[in-house]
């Protein structure tokens, strides 16, 4: 590349990070508001908590496999109508969620009643549903956009920049959500207010967002030749994500590992402030809040780090800081778990925000392994893949944890949780050794 072009890239390649991170975060506003509106709702139609239960765990099952199909869309598919048009789905489908309780008295012709409010969660239940399969238009098409603007060396890094989306997205909704319901009480407005704003985000992505290099006029990143490179064909693609993700161990052992990695990360997120508040140093409510939000951020911070280390002491080869970081995430859990009646709050909380810092590097850096290992031909399928297998973990976490606290109590809990962080440390141990991508190159 020349000069001029260099620079010309460089500054589309940052362009599409920043402006794909401000959009995937608009996903955010329409799908996570739910649970701002759901106590408010509980509390002035009576739904009860197992209703949400269950429209809760089809909505994220439905997300699950929505991300997976649309990893091979995204493959295939120009990245910002991709966007567009998901969003676009969602954004209608909040401002209707805002008119449940309208359709209900149309569908029912009450306004309260046993009738009028189980068509209500009918209804909800439907709309939440659409909703996260058009959910599952948001990561895969930025998973396509960073692995063809990012060279494979620095993909970590910058992934791991790009991965705060999610963060940034959940937190000024929570902000957001929180300040709607406590001063108007209106479980519509946690709709309506974040659609507004994603509709804002919609021609955002329009306007600054663009899908390849080749789309704006610049050559193709160097060094990552694919069999698609000259038979790109439909029956070709077929052909090479079925060898690059589906016949690909190396896959396979990367969504396995992921699946231990969420079941970790939701275990705290989930069960983290009842299981804080009956271990050996119990916290209080508040206490034990503050210490979950904290193992985000401290996530968040981790996974900047672990993406910086992976390409600047590792040489790329995400795969073995992966390993390093869930022996450490258990080491952290049974510290925990061996903590004396004795010791400091604020201790506990330095240790689960440390664990949580080695866990989110992991959580980040194994779609980067499998993103390189399936080239940029088949990143978003193979992402895809891996996503849905993390969803799986939520069998466990809800279900699975409940039936062992009821048994066992929480006593022990720590201790299985590093189990599980063990276990995907060897597991990834296995791929020590594999290349550092899967593209094609030229023998020197």
């Amino acid at each position: 590349m020349s000069m001029k072009t260099k620079k010309s890239f460089s500054y589309w390649q940052w362009r599409v990070i920043i402006c794909s991170m401000i959009g995937y975060s608009m996903f955010y506003f329409v799908r996570k508001n739910f649970s701002f509106a759901m106590p408010v709702l509980s509390a002035q139609y009576g739904i009860t908590n197992t209703d949400f239960g269950i429209i809760l765990s089809l909505v994220g099952i439905i997300y699950g496999v929505s991300k997976f199909l649309n990893g091979f869309i995204g493959d295939r598919f120009n990245a910002r109508w991709h966007m567009v048009i998901g969003l676009s789905a969602c954004v209608l489908l909040n401002f209707l969620f805002g008119w449940s309780d309208k359709i209900s008295t149309m569908l029912t012709g009450q306004t309260d009643g046993p009738d009028f409010v189980g068509t209500m969660v009918l209804v909800m239940g439907i709309l939440l549903v659409l909703n996260n399969i058009f959910q599952g238009c948001g990561f895969p098409p930025c998973n396509r956009l960073m692995n063809h603007w990012v060279p494979p060396k620095e993909l970590a890094t910058k992934m791991s920049i790009w991965n705060t989306s999610h963060s940034i997205g959940a937190g000024i909704l929570a902000v957001l959500c929180g300040y709607i319901v406590s001063r108007t009480g209106d479980w519509r407005l946690c709709f309506w207010i974040p659609g507004i704003i994603a509709a804002a985000g919609i021609l955002f992505v329009i306007i600054t967002l663009r899908d390849t290099p080749k789309s704006v006029g610049l050559p193709e990143l160097p060094d990552t030749k694919t069999e698609l490179d000259d038979n790109d064909t439909s029956a070709a693609y077929k052909a090479f994500v079925k060898k690059k993700v589906f016949l690909n161990p190396v896959i396979w052992v990367l969504a396995i590992t992921d699946l231990f990695v969420y079941v970790v990360r939701f275990a705290v997120l989930d069960w983290g402030p009842t299981f804080l508040g009956k271990m050996a140093v119990p916290l209080s409510p508040q206490l034990a809040g503050w210490t979950i939000g904290i193992f985000e951020i401290a996530g968040c911070a981790g996974m900047l780090c672990a993406g910086w280390i992976s390409d600047h002491v590792f040489a790329g080869k995400a795969h073995r800081v992966c390993v390093i970081e869930m022996i450490l995430v258990a080491i952290c859990l049974v510290v925990l778990q061996l903590l004396p009646p004795t010791a400091s709050p604020i201790l506990v909380l330095c240790i689960l925000a440390l664990a949580g810092f080695f866990l989110y590097g992991p959580q980040a850096l194994l779609g980067v392994t499998a993103s390189k290992n399936a080239t940029k031909k088949a990143a978003s399928a193979a992402v895809g893949l891996i996503g849905l297998m993390s969803y799986v973990s939520v069998l466990i976490t809800g279900a699975g944890l409940g039936w062992f606290s009821d048994h066992f109590g929480w006593d022990y809990l720590f201790l299985l949780m590093a189990g599980f962080a063990v276990l995907g440390g060897i597991l990834c141990a296995f791929l020590w050794n594999i290349k550092d991508d899967g593209y094609i190159h030229d023998e020197a």
